[in-house]
């Protein structure tokens, strides 16, 4: 059954009563109703708030890096473990096809239900998953396969046990040798990008957000507890931290925004996932125009200047 956020509610009644006009075959009806849909879904996702935004990107319906990974990839194969500790599964590889295109996707799984939450710890990974990721990409810069990686996390797992394995040098190690790989990589946001947690597969040649998705330091219900002790300023929280597609691009620390279905990914999966990969075919054809030393060039140059400020 679908969910609707509380914004949603005037699209899901217009919805359901294009159901019951379809069940009595009034097709005028149907076709009315539908025109109506076109122009509320225009209203509503036009003037959508940070706060509204962040709601998107967390939706349980929002299709996640295993739904990308099926309707996008052929003849796939699933990469498994770090060669050190053990197989995390919140962290997917998997080697396959995107059109003739050979890929490495490499992506955060948050997992649906309660049972697959808990296989996937809620999408938080432990330092294997981002050792088993550097292995894998690692294994497409030796065929020199380009790699697509999705965030989607609200951060790595902060438990005792990741912490004695050592969670913050895995993710500074991915950080060091992804700006280093010596072959084509684009990381994307598709849902939440949260701190050390979504860097850590975040390093690319390009780096790019969903249009309903959010990359922060830190959850807006973290930042409004350290700021104000107050739960209930998550909404000022999400406001002041710019943590939206369209922030992250004014301020230039992404380099594209995808627009997937205006109406969301979450009520059109296929539609974002053909915006998603027209997004990656379009970057890897430009990038390799590029001779080696000129893309490594790039994303030193890009890597190096984000943060830079004027007075």
């Amino acid at each position: 059954m679908a969910i609707y956020l509380d914004f949603e509610q005037t699209i899901r009644q217009i919805q359901e009563e294009i159901v019951a006009a379809e069940v009595r075959y009034d097709h005028h009806a149907v076709e009315i109703l539908k025109q109506d849909l076109a122009k509320e879904v225009e209203k509503t996702y036009s003037n959508l708030s940070p706060y509204q935004e962040l709601q998107l990107a967390r939706h349980a319906d929002r299709p996640y890096a295993l739904d990308y990974i099926n309707l996008l990839l052929d003849k796939k194969y699933e990469i498994h473990g770090d060669r050190h500790f053990r197989d995390d599964l919140s962290i997917i590889c998997y080697l396959g096809y995107i059109g003739n295109e050979r890929v490495m996707v490499i992506g955060e799984q948050k997992g649906r239900g309660t049972k697959n939450k808990i296989k996937r710890n809620f999408g938080m990974p432990h330092p294997e998953g981002y050792r088993k990721a550097l292995r894998a990409a690692k294994m497409a810069e030796k065929f020199n396969i380009p790699v697509l990686m999705l965030i989607d996390t609200p951060g790595a797992y902060p438990g005792l046990g990741a912490e004695e394995r050592n969670q913050s040098e895995a993710i500074a190690r991915n950080l060091l040798e992804l700006s280093n790989l010596n072959t084509i990589t684009v990381s994307v946001v598709i849902g939440e990008g949260g701190s050390g947690g979504a860097l850590a597969i975040g390093v690319a040649d390009r780096l790019a957000m969903m249009r309903y998705s959010v990359f922060s330091v830190i959850s807006p219900e973290g930042c409004s507890a350290i700021l104000w002790n107050d739960p209930t300023k998550v909404e000022a929280a999400t406001k002041a931290l710019k943590i939206t597609s369209s922030d992250l691009k004014e301020l230039d620390l992404i380099d594209d925004v995808i627009d997937e279905p205006l109406i969301g990914a979450h009520r059109d999966k296929e539609g974002a996932a053909e915006a998603l990969k027209t997004y990656f075919m379009n970057s890897v054809a430009e990038l390799q125009k590029l001779s080696d030393s000129e893309r490594l060039e790039k994303r030193y140059s890009r890597l190096v200047g984000m943060g830079k400020f004027s007075e």
